[in-house]
């Protein structure tokens, strides 16, 4: 966690350069232990000053790629090579631009670690005695080989996608927690490169003639495989440290007890969410901050500060808060929508449109994080206002009914893209557990296509964004429930607790069932 009064904009890009800076010391540490103390302990001081300065521009330039083509945790699908060759020459659409930048910043990542892992390799094997031919096809091709299927692996894991942890830890604590899966991921990875690599050189070497050039053979081969996992553990360090800086929280606030603390202190957080690009790693960084200032007791003076008479800071926090899930809910609506035909389609396999509607779910789902942290704001935020609050600024503004409205809408949706059915029940049915009952759709396109989601990613995601959203409204339940009963007894809980227009999925109707069951705490 950091904090100072720096601009929003340059907290990305202190991020970057502070990654350049501290991914040195690892890679200085683990060059001086493999070069100095295993493969070559009496080398010369200007061998050991011209490989370490090679390892280091290399190491610069891998870590300069990692960093340029990581991307938040909604990616833009990289377009498949041979379609962005023929596609050359043609008008590009907005969306095809952005993501054909994708697909050129990996392909620049694969140039850069190939190139880096030639340079790497060959300063980390260099030995005495080595000419310049030796060294290209004996170490330094093998390192382009071993940087190449690095690259690939990295691009075919999406290990370019910051993956927020669950629990913000010290940045030391974390990276040190990353060691033990950095080691074991080296030694698979320097083991399958050596094999890999391996295959081109014996067919160029021709230094099996005699038992001394044997000898020689078996310790290149070993110097060339522990000089390979040097390479690959410097380059998971690098991931992991990359990962660690970049997904810690910053405090989006001026210093406790300035004036600007004083006097305004949530405007630069909201400055922040509203005018950053969006899924870009300021937004995520802004939501986190926010997320954690509603959920957590440490920064009161923060979230009291939300709660300011006015009424219009709470308004823009609940409304930033509310964007993302608005944004999720209406186009799973739209997209299952535009998934339905009025033939059976049965016997039919993914079809094109299918292939359509299964992009729209993925680029909605694949914001998963930013929906969790946005549901969990509001919720928190919600449940706070019920004892924090002292003007009554939330229920005067009606903030409280759109996160209701919102959050059982977006609730429908999700539930209804993995395959469940909403039936209406007539009134004396609501408040029992068969106010709503879930069968599996069996007729239209989105019910085909629901089921052959089972157990996919895109399903496991929805799995997910549904259980944070049944845990969201259980919080708002549990806080408000007396007040909610009453309304409910008054016959006004639809007028207190609901948007009076049409909602975002769904009807009026159903979204008072749920709320119900809510009630009754039967809704699972």
């Amino acid at each position: 966690m950091s904090s100072s009064p720096v601009e929003p904009e340059t907290v990305v890009k202190n991020r970057h350069l502070g990654f350049l800076i501290w991914q040195s010391i690892p890679s200085t540490a683990i060059f001086l232990l493999f070069k100095l103390l295993v493969l070559s302990p009496r080398c010369s001081i200007l061998t050991f000053l011209l490989t370490l300065s090679t390892f280091h521009v290399s190491q610069l330039a891998f870590s300069s790629a990692l960093s340029f083509a990581s991307s938040p945790p909604q990616p833009k699908r990289p377009v498949p090579p041979l379609r962005l060759a023929f596609s050359l020459l043609s008008s590009w659409s907005p969306d095809f631009r952005r993501r054909a930048v994708v697909s050129f910043t990996l392909m620049l990542f694969v140039a850069v670690a190939a190139a880096s892992g030639f340079l790497s390799v060959a300063s980390v094997c260099w030995l005495e005695g080595f000419d310049g031919v030796e060294l290209f096809w004996r170490v330094g091709f093998r390192g382009f080989v071993c940087g190449l299927l690095y690259a690939f692996f990295y691009v075919y894991k999406q290990r370019w996608v910051l993956e927020f942890p669950i629990i913000q830890r010290p940045p030391f604590f974390s990276f040190k927690m990353s060691l033990p899966s950095a080691i074991k991921k080296a030694l698979k990875l320097s083991g399958a490169a050596y094999l890999f690599s391996a295959l081109p050189v014996v067919f160029l070497a021709d230094q099996l003639k005699s038992e001394v050039a044997i000898g020689k053979f078996i310790s290149e081969q070993i110097t060339f495989y522990i000089g390979t996992f040097a390479v690959f553990l410097c380059w998971e360090l690098d991931h992991h440290l990359h990962q660690v800086l970049h997904t810690k929280r910053f405090m989006f606030a001026p210093p406790k007890g300035s004036a600007a603390a004083e006097t305004n202190p949530s405007e630069p957080l909201l400055a922040a969410l509203e005018e950053s690009t969006p899924s870009s790693l300021l937004q995520y960084l802004a939501y986190l901050d926010l997320c954690m200032v509603c959920e957590n007791n440490v920064d009161t003076w923060r979230r009291a500060a939300f709660f300011e008479e006015t009424s219009e800071t709470y308004r823009r926090v609940i409304n930033v808060s509310l964007k993302p899930l608005k944004q999720l809910a209406t186009k799973l609506g739209e997209g299952m929508e535009a998934g339905s035909v009025d033939k059976d389609i049965s016997n039919q396999l993914l079809s094109p449109t299918d292939m359509r509607v299964d992009s729209k779910y993925s680029e909605e789902l694949n914001n998963f994080q930013l929906c969790s942290w946005c549901a969990r704001t509001a919720a928190s935020l919600t449940v706070h206002s019920h004892k924090e609050d002292r003007f009554g600024v939330a229920q005067l503004s009606g903030s409280n009914i759109d996160v209701i409205s919102t959050l059982l809408s977006c609730l429908l949706a999700v539930e209804a893209f993995m395959g469940k059915k909403t039936n209406l029940q007539a009134p004396h049915h609501l408040m029992g557990p068969a106010g709503i009952k879930w069968a599996q759709l069996n007729t239209g396109r989105r019910d085909t296509g629901m089921v052959k989601k089972r157990g996919g990613l895109l399903h496991s995601k929805a799995f997910a964004m549904a259980d944070v959203l049944r845990t969201s409204i259980y919080c708002i339940i549990s806080a408000f429930h007396d007040e909610m009963i009453s309304s409910a007894k008054a016959g006004v809980l639809e007028k207190d607790w609901l948007v009076s227009g049409k909602p975002l999925f769904g009807t009026r109707e159903l979204l008072l069932q749920k709320l119900r069951l809510f009630l009754d705490f039967q809704a699972c």
